[in-house]
């Protein structure tokens, strides 16, 4: 199980690569499984600073493994389901990077936009498939998607199911960026690299929580809830690490999570 998904750190910066590349990427339980518990250990680890999620091969995650929809089709799937939800990397108190190197589709690009940033490659293929295997809009796609991108174009992606670039991805406002040839890992991970280096772990777990949270509150609450936020950060000592960093000219040092 645990070649399933690869995992490595360097600088503060966890990588995990889904593994399966003879499938691109495709999910099963098991390789979910280890994914979440690769995260959850990742939340406990002070060298881990900020994870990037990519997919060994030319598939960052196609889908669902098309064995276990037969299966599941045929009555005959028979694994525990993970209980924790598709939404469970928006709980890890640490930034995630999703890393499209390929194919992404389906329940891959579900995982893909739980993550808090997505990069991807400019030639990534990128579909929601649903409509044209006869599914629906997947583990919540319905909610997240049109929050990103707006209705309408989220309209678009769900009832045609259609294939699009990555580059397309970025014109729709689907993710934060996209990088050309090969290189999608590399930047994602020298994004995270400056995370890990100049700011403060509890300040981003803080911040992530917020912005999660705050999608399903009003103005005022949000508004609220940050004064409490900002009176807690006055006393941690990441606060004065990070003026004493400014006034010094230089990188801050700030503790671990």
């Amino acid at each position: 199980m645990a070649e399933l998904v690869l995992s490595a750190v360097d600088q503060g910066v966890l990588t995990l690569t889904f593994n399966r590349p003879d499938t691109l990427n495709a999910w099963t339980d098991a390789m979910g499984r280890r994914y979440f518990d690769l995260l959850a250990e990742a939340e406990k680890d002070p060298g881990v600073r900020a994870v990037v999620v990519t997919g060994a091969g030319r598939g960052f995650c196609s889908g669902a493994d098309f064995k276990t929809l037969n299966a599941i089709q045929t009555g005959s799937y028979d694994e525990t389901p993970d209980p924790r939800p598709t939404s469970f990397p928006t709980t890890i108190g640490k930034p995630i990077i999703a890393a499209v190197n390929g194919a992404c589709a389906g329940l891959g690009m579900v995982h893909a936009l739980v993550c808090d940033l997505v990069f991807t490659a400019e030639s990534a293929k990128w579909t929601t498939a649903f409509p044209r295997r006869g599914l629906i809009a997947e583990y919540g796609l319905s909610w997240v998607l049109p929050r990103i991108m707006g209705q309408q174009r989220a309209m678009d992606v769900l009832l045609s199911g259609r294939v699009f670039t990555g580059r397309e991805a970025y014109e729709l406002g689907l993710v934060n960026r996209v990088v050309p040839g090969d290189g999608v890992v590399a930047e994602a991970q020298a994004y995270a690299r400056e995370l890990a280096v100049h700011s403060s772990p509890a300040s981003m777990a803080v911040i992530k929580r917020q912005v999660w949270r705050d999608w399903d509150v009003t103005l005022e609450e949000s508004a609220k809830v940050a004064v409490q936020e900002m009176m807690a950060s006055f006393g941690r000592p990441d606060f004065a690490e990070g003026v004493a960093g400014f006034l010094e000219r230089r990188p801050p040092n700030f503790p671990p999570l």
